[in-house]
């Protein structure tokens, strides 16, 4: 997975189609860029339950457009270590300093910036944002991302693990001649 890492890249927020992408449309489309997390799958019914419940406002024609994709990638990612009505805080949060374009690009990078420094493909974590930016919003963000991305880590050295021990049993068994 390391090698995936090191390529993973999200959409930035000007780079998610503001076309309007029907629910389908949409789920394949986080999914694509989630893929290489590992663990991070979304679901019709999941999307439809986000806006049922307010989580994410109603599509325009049964169509989703830039913000609630974006919104729903970090929902996605969220979801493993915050309870939705934690998600819906952060989101309020943010929604009184930035704009949603702002938020997601940073909630972008330092995604990419923690995932490369867990992984250890760099040995120190950048600063992501403005530097005067010291804001509860901004550390609580950089924090639910580290635990995300911990647990991808783990998820992927387990993983490793079980692969491992499976050659190895595969390896014993005796050879049919």
């Amino acid at each position: 997975m390391p090698a995936c890492i090191e390529k993973f890249r999200m959409p930035r927020y000007r780079e998610i189609p503001d076309v309007g992408l029907y629910l389908d449309q949409t789920v394949k489309y986080l999914n694509r860029y989630l893929a290489p997390l590992g663990c991070m799958e979304i679901t019709s019914s999941m999307v439809s339950n986000y806006v049922k419940k307010g989580y994410i406002t109603n599509p325009v024609h049964k169509q989703y457009d830039a913000d609630q994709i974006a919104y729903l990638f970090f929902i996605s990612v969220a979801k493993s270590v915050l309870s939705m009505d934690n998600i819906a805080c952060l989101f309020d949060m943010q929604k009184k300093m930035y704009t949603s374009e702002i938020a997601y690009d940073f909630f972008c990078e330092e995604l990419e910036n923690m995932l490369q420094y867990t992984f250890g493909l760099k040995d120190h974590v950048d600063e992501v944002g403005t530097p005067e930016d010291k804001s509860e919003t901004k550390i609580m963000l950089r924090s639910t991302i580290s635990a995300v991305t911990h647990i991808i880590y783990l998820s992927n050295c387990f993983a490793t693990l079980k692969a491992a021990e499976a050659a190895e049993d595969s390896a014993d068994l005796p050879v049919e001649e």
